[in-house]
């Protein structure tokens, strides 16, 4: 099937597929999305993102996961789109490495019992992988893994499922989502396999 002439996509499924739902919740999975297929983002809730594809089958992923294409260039005069400045996330991993560092060296000076070193290090998540001109940096405050080229970010994996909406359709609900549950093929609703 060819893709319309208007169908403009903004994203592509990860390499490895993505899990589809047909609403921003755990409970009614969908058909599965294959590797690389091209998707427009139609909207986003929290870390669930509706996905609309070539045919108009609409679905509900985890949008931290879907890989932005690159766009044509700015038109002159119009204003230039930002793209993830590394620069804030490499601030606040140096910033937390400092503080674990300066209580570690309080613990081992004797200044700082356990319980006090404990104290102090709570809260601090930081993660990264420097191999020369690549860096993977945990993000906390989104709960995924970013990749750096040294002028973006860019998503490469997730710690954690899509988090759940609140009640009214507004932001995340408080507490965790549920698991995602295998589906069996005939308990599959919607299953519009062939259509994608």
């Amino acid at each position: 099937m060819t893709a319309p002439v208007d169908f403009r996509p903004t994203h592509v499924v990860p390499p490895g597929g993505l899990a589809a739902w047909e609403s921003p919740d755990t409970e009614r999975m969908t058909v599965p999305l294959d590797a690389l297929l091209p998707v427009r983002l139609a909207e986003r809730h929290g870390d669930w993102a509706r996905i609309v594809c070539a045919n108009d089958w609409s679905a509900w992923v985890d949008g931290r996961l879907l890989v932005a294409v690159p766009q044509d260039p700015p038109v002159p005069g119009a204003p230039l789109a930002r793209t993830a400045d590394p620069r804030p996330l490499l601030a606040r991993a140096q910033d937390m490495l400092i503080r674990y560092r300066s209580a570690a060296e309080e613990l081992a000076a004797g200044r700082l019992d356990g319980e006090s070193f404990r104290q102090h290090t709570q809260g601090l998540r930081v993660g990264m992988i420097v191999d020369g001109e690549a860096v993977w940096l945990y993000d906390a405050e989104h709960e995924r893994w970013v990749y750096c080229d040294g002028i973006r970010l860019s998503t490469y994996a997730t710690t954690g499922p899509p988090s759940r909406l609140a009640p009214d359709g507004g932001g995340p609900a408080a507490g965790p989502a549920d698991a995602t549950r295998i589906v069996a093929p005939g308990e599959r609703s919607g299953d519009r396999s062939g259509d994608i």
